[in-house]
């Protein structure tokens, strides 16, 4: 192709990359009709997007209330701040007979701090906890202070421990906001996202060949498609509490309930009515858009941009159609890196199905190889006062 035929291409192929276009929305859709807010047994409760923190569902989520076990969401993820699962925990005595449910300890006793997790998490386990409080940090109150000093790292207000199993105490308190808070970054730990989905596993039992059976006493992951943990609590004061999680279609959830008698059918509620309401969105694929740059001065006479990696994103099931536009200069000067950024392209809809049009994601345009700089003939002129050294 001559010169001016590839500059004529070039000037209606640009005169696109300002331009809007509706992009055909390709989401993974769950079949799901958007489902009416539900009623709750429980006291309070939320329901949250994992992804990134947006609530879906509340019902006096500030209120402070005591949180029994599910206390040990926040155990677990400050024992993997300050020790490896590797770690070898001695069992210190106070952790020998603590009252409530156990796997019946004795002093002395060694196992890994992953271990000591399983049993913490599965079986609900008192002295698990106090093992691992006394093992990592000397005391349960030493240990509690890592506890509010975590809770203060993630901006909670609302948060106190005064132990790290959960048994009733004055000052032992959560909202279920803040416990969902906790509970969405536990969930970006893998060793513990994949305890508290784990329904049964095996720890030795003190130095002989015999074992320990441990049970998950979460019965979501049986009842609901798509749990993945997370925790159950439960004492006369705080009555019944849940903490879970479910996954679906590239959609996570995480659902509170505090002092909920019909916890089960609460959550069952609450995930279903989330599942109905979101939807995770392919905004593009990777190298969806390729865009030929025009480059001045260059041994090419244009560079392809393009996106690098896909985009999705979770959007409200009744979202509207997706603008998209593509940002690139006209042209640019050489010499040109492979990987530079050379443009982006911003996708936009009406999210809330008020008229308000708002970006939801966007992704960079970066050259896909390098162009160098073209190589000029010097005049006589030029050749002479590089001889001479003038100016």
């Amino acid at each position: 192709m001559s010169k001016l035929k590839r500059g004529i291409a070039l000037f209606f192929i640009l005169g696109l990359v300002f331009s809007n276009v509706i992009l055909p929305v390709r989401a993974e859709q769950n079949g799901a009709k958007p489902l009416a807010p539900p009623s709750v047994s429980a006291q309070s409760a939320i329901l949250i997007l994992a992804d990134n923190g947006d609530v879906v569902y509340e019902k006096e989520c500030d209120r402070r209330l005591p949180m029994a076990s599910t206390t040990k969401i926040m155990t677990a993820l400050v024992a993997l701040d300050l020790a490896n699962p590797e770690t070898v925990i001695s069992v210190a005595p106070e952790a020998v007979g603590v009252e409530g449910s156990s796997i019946y300890l004795t002093a002395g006793e060694e196992l890994t701090l992953e271990q000591l997790l399983y049993a913490l998490l599965l079986e609900s386990a008192n002295d698990a906890a106090v093992a691992i409080a006394c093992g990592i940090s000397g005391s349960v109150e030493n240990f509690a202070a890592e506890m509010n000093r975590k809770a203060s790292e993630l901006g909670l207000k609302d948060s106190h421990f005064v132990n790290p199993h959960g048994l009733d105490a004055e000052e032992h308190y959560t909202t279920a906001y803040e416990l969902a808070v906790i509970t969405r970054y536990a969930l970006q730990k893998d060793l513990l996202k994949a305890i508290v989905s784990t329904r049964k596993a095996t720890i030795p039992h003190e130095s002989t060949d015999s074992t320990r059976l441990l049970v998950n006493h979460n019965k979501m992951l049986r009842l609901y498609e798509g749990c993945i943990g997370v925790k159950t609590g439960f004492t006369k004061r705080s009555g019944r509490c849940l903490v879970s999680a479910a996954e679906r279609d590239g959609v996570t959830l995480i659902s509170v309930t505090i002092n909920a008698p019909d916890d089960w059918n609460d959550h069952t509620k609450l995930l279903d009515y989330g599942f109905s309401q979101y939807q995770r969105v392919t905004l593009c694929e990777a190298e969806e858009y390729l865009i030929p740059l025009a480059i001045v001065g260059g041994v090419d006479d244009y560079v392809m941009i393009g996106n690098v990696d896909d985009l999705q994103v979770i959007l409200p099931s009744s979202h509207g159609s997706i603008l998209v536009t593509v940002e690139s200069p006209r042209f640019e000067y050489a010499a040109i890196q492979s990987g530079d950024r050379l443009g982006r392209v911003l996708f936009q809809c009406d999210v809330e199905g008020n008229g308000q049009i708002q970006t939801v994601g966007e992704v960079d345009l970066v050259s896909r190889y390098p162009v160098a700089k073209k190589k000029t003939k010097k005049s006589f002129w030029q050749w002479l006062k590089g001889l001479f050294g003038w100016n």
